[in-house]
């Protein structure tokens, strides 16, 4: 399954369950980069370093950054969606769609279903 980094603006509830569909999820509190005000490009940075795709809700900021970056390890950028499971599902199928995360940009929309 995929490594990943979440960003901390990520929700704690999808990283628990993309954790058990077999993810290997690192959250920026447990790599001791919460609450530091760290700039989007040192996140993305730190991310590629740890080979690691990185897990945001932040669309606009990452959108660019990765028209900018001249690789990394992959960013998957979210809408806030509070249907947690479902939105770790999604993930998780976006990502099975990927034969690697490398320098890719998935978005992964809130499921429109009621």
């Amino acid at each position: 399954m995929a490594r990943l980094y979440s960003n901390e603006n990520f929700p704690l509830d999808v990283v628990r369950f993309l954790r058990a569909l077999g993810h290997d999820v690192l959250t920026s509190y447990e790599a001791k980069k919460a609450n530091q005000s760290i700039p989007d490009d040192e996140v993305l940075i730190f991310a590629a370093e740890q080979n690691r795709a990185l897990l945001t809700i932040n669309r606009r900021d990452f959108k660019i950054l990765h028209k900018k970056a001249e690789k990394h390890a992959g960013i998957i950028i979210c809408t806030q969606d509070l249907d947690f499971s479902g939105q770790a599902e999604r993930i998780h199928q976006a990502i099975l769609k990927h034969p690697t995360l490398n320098n890719q940009l998935i978005s992964v929309n809130k499921s429109n279903r009621k």
